[in-house]
């Protein structure tokens, strides 16, 4: 594994501390104040610290210090926090994600933006409330709980990068002063301190820095060269410290790797007391020379030459001593990285602070192509099976033979490798709708509103596929709500409702789907606006008289939009269409309900997965054909009593004393040129779009079964009215029927037309 491989990694835990940072932070403010949602917040942000500093992201590394510094008072009660707290510490966490995707894929980060935070962080750390950077963030000053006011010690900074951010450097400072005291320190690494990076010559460095010391390295555990274990750790070392930062300042030093070490931490005069009686000298403590560790020049002339100063000799072997670990501690995480990743830094402190015995649950990264053809060749399995199936109903009557038990026990088996194939490929929808409190945060400042995002069903799990291809139209949705859908604070305090509003989205399973909700407690749809500007568009004729329901439909239509003028969030016509063509290119619908004055609901559902269904296989006009099954509510056989006409082409059938269209499958795909007479078919009662009911008219249903999704678009090209295609038990291809699609086409619009306009906009 070479160095870039290791990067790569870095970069995929950070994303997993970035999540559980803005998690810990919404936790907070909503008024979370439980010491371990502080802790794993602060955690975060330190692992985060870490890592980069061993690659050497500097703008990372300091960005992130700063934040640390003001979540450490937070964590010692050093600072409250209050709403305007977490304001900027949201922010913060915005910007270090920023840093950290531009660490690793190359590019900027507004400079300006990054300065002015380190600024606001700085402050809060200072015990004062910072001055808000824009009129949108512009709350009431509220005086923070004091910190010790102790300004960071002076250094020379780094350079500048080209974003003008200049790297602070590490300070123990915040920890306040107190009289000296000398401290004994024994410091036992374990073999996971160096399998996941770390390096105990940057803790000893670390260490040196707040206060003299002199070290001891015991190298007695050290085997002989050829039964050396390169991923295990043989030297720990015996340290006198004289500092007059308090034990706090020390054991921060090994926080980072507290969970992978042996580190007892003493007075001098109790570690004389427990030493009473032992042969062992005292260590001489001796000033420690930092330039050892760094390699900025060599040490003093007089301890080159020293073999007469023990205590000197002592350090550099020390030292040497630390860097032959380190050394050892690249081999290490290479060789463990290669094989299986560890447990994450935050789920080990949880470990150890609850002195949980046994392990953490542990995972595998592996590539998404290798899951993808790990799934197509299930896919085929399916289909041989089903092929097996078929040749051997039709070549043996017998139906209690042992190659049918046999071929049942494959079935099922099959079915259980499938689900479990695709279970590797399920995830929760959380990383998504993390994604959207930072929209809401952004949107909701550029338009001086104060909006709260609530989240329900995070850990509800969906197929991957279809999580990447979510954050689209959920962004457009959320933009939408906090643009159009909440009000001003000035007219909800007028309508008397609370100053902030509230856009809740929840994600559940039902009946084989995901139905994703986003509502608001905004205005609702004005629905005169938008019928106005749908004729002033000449997206509808001015006497088209539409039903509620398709009046807030309107704001799916390519180019159709409410806003004024343009800005950088609307105004250009482009939106909900692209949210409501995403949605059918997942299989989805989405429908809108709206009240005025109370806000909207946008609900949409998906299927659970893009690779396999379960479907009605169908014939039609001669053709075979495939309806989802959890598109369908019943199937009927109709009697000619329940048939009635309506206008000149218009069917409807009578079902429990409501009518409901009926839709002739073969006549809106031209199969036939005629209409079929329903009672000689079968009709399939669907869900529509707009969660009305249509009865699909079919010829005969032949079974329920399920099928492998193969794209049509991928291997041959769209085809209205047309979702994908399939392989049956007997080799032909069977196409899957798009019910959104045909159902829309009934209404009045052909399946061209249809595909035209979408492609419109």
């Amino acid at each position: 594994m070479d160095m870039n491989e290791i990067k790569e990694i870095f970069f995929q835990e950070c994303e997993e501390q970035l999540a559980e940072l803005e998690s810990g932070l919404l936790k907070m403010n909503d008024g979370d104040r439980d010491p371990e949602t502080v802790n794993a917040v602060f955690r975060a942000v330190h692992s985060i610290k870490g890592g980069a500093g061993a690659f050497g992201l500097d703008d990372l590394v300091a960005f992130a210090h700063v934040f640390e510094t003001t979540l450490d008072c937070v964590r010692s009660n050093k600072l409250e926090p209050t709403q305007d707290v977490l304001k900027v510490m949201l922010r913060a966490a915005d910007v270090l994600a920023d840093l950290t995707n531009a660490a690793r894929d190359g590019g900027s980060v507004d400079g300006s933006r990054s300065r002015s935070l380190v600024k606001e962080l700085e402050a809060l750390a200072n015990g004062e409330m910072p001055a808000p950077s824009s009129a949108a963030e512009a709350p009431a000053p509220k005086p923070a709980k004091a910190a010790p006011a102790q300004a960071p010690a002076a250094a020379a900074p780094k350079p500048s990068d080209d974003s003008g951010f200049q790297p602070i450097p590490f300070s123990f400072d915040d920890f306040g002063g107190s009289d000296e005291q000398t401290y004994e320190i024994t410091f036992k690494p374990r073999a996971d301190l160096y399998s996941k990076g770390n390096d105990a010559t940057l803790l000893l460095r670390d260490l040196s820095r707040i206060g003299e010391m002199s070290i001891h390295c015991n190298m007695d555990a050290l085997p002989r060269l050829d039964e050396i274990d390169p991923e295990a750790a043989y030297f720990f070392w015996t340290i006198s410290l004289s500092t007059d930062k308090g034990e706090d300042a020390i054991r921060s030093v090994f926080e980072f790797a507290e969970w992978d070490c042996e580190l007892e931490v003493t007075f001098a005069e109790e570690a004389a007391v427990q030493a009473a009686g032992e042969d062992e000298l005292p260590m001489v403590p001796v000033p420690f020379d930092l330039s050892i560790l760094d390699g900025e020049g060599s040490a003093p002339a007089e301890q080159q030459a020293g073999a007469s100063d023990a205590p000197s000799a002592d350090v550099s072997a020390a030292i040497a001593a630390a860097e032959t670990a380190g050394n050892v501690a690249q081999m290490a995480a290479a060789a463990s990285r290669a094989e299986k990743k560890e447990t994450s830094n935050a789920a080990a402190a949880a470990a150890a602070q609850n002195n949980a015995s046994a392990s953490a649950g542990q995972t595998i990264r592996v590539d998404l192509d290798r899951v993808d053809r790990l799934i197509n060749l299930v896919g085929e399995l399916v289909i041989n099976q089903a092929m097996l199936s078929q040749s051997v109903i039709e070549n043996d009557t017998n139906g209690t033979s042992s190659i049918n038990m046999g071929l049942e026990e494959l079935q099922q088996l099959t079915r259980e490798i499938q689900d479990s194939v695709m279970a590797i490929r399920a995830q929760p929808v959380k990383p998504v709708f993390q994604r959207m409190s930072r929209i809401v945060r952004e949107v909701a400042d550029m338009v001086g509103k104060s909006i709260r995002l609530i989240t329900e069903g995070e850990n509800t799990e969906v197929d991957k596929t279809v999580i990447d291809k979510l954050a689209e139209p959920l962004t457009h949705m959320i933009r939408n709500a906090v643009d159009h859908g909440i009000e001003s604070p000035e007219k909800r305090i007028a309508a008397g409702k609370n100053p902030e509003g509230t856009v809740k989205l929840t994600a559940k399973h039902r009946s084989g789907r995901i139905v994703i909700e986003l509502v608001d407690d905004g205005a609702g749809i004005n629905r005169e606006r938008v019928r106005q500007k749908a004729i002033d568009n000449d997206l509808i004729a001015a006497d088209a008289n539409l039903s509620d329901e398709e009046i807030d439909n309107l704001i799916f239509l390519p180019g159709f939009s409410t806003a004024d003028k343009i800005s950088d969030i609307s105004g250009r016509g482009v939106g909900m269409d692209v949210v409501k063509r995403s949605i059918q290119a997942l299989g989805g619908r989405i429908s809108i309900t709206s009240r005025p004055g109370q806000g909207s609901t946008f609900t949409m559902s998906l299927p659970l997965t893009l690779a396999v269904l379960d479907g009605m296989v169908v014939t039609v006009a001669g053709q075979t054909l495939v309806v989802p099954l959890t598109a369908i509510v019943e199937t009927l056989q109709p009697e000619a009593a329940a048939i009635h006409s309506f206008g000149a082409s218009h069917r409807l059938i009578s079902i429990r004393n409501s009518f409901c269209p009926l839709v002739d499958v073969g006549r809106i795909l031209n199969f036939r040129a005629t209409q079929a007479n329903p009672v000689e078919g079968v009709a399939l009662l669907v869900e529509s779009e707009g969660g009305g009911q249509r009865a699909l008219m079919v010829d005969a249903i032949q079974g329920q079964r399920q099928v492998v999704i193969k794209s049509l678009e991928a291997n041959y090209t769209h085809v209205p009215g047309i979702a994908a295609a399939t392989i049956l038990g007997d080799g032909r291809v069977a196409l899957i029927l798009d019910v959104d699609a045909v159902v829309s086409a009934s209404r009045g619009q052909s399946l061209r037309a249809e595909i035209s306009l979408a492609a419109a906009g």
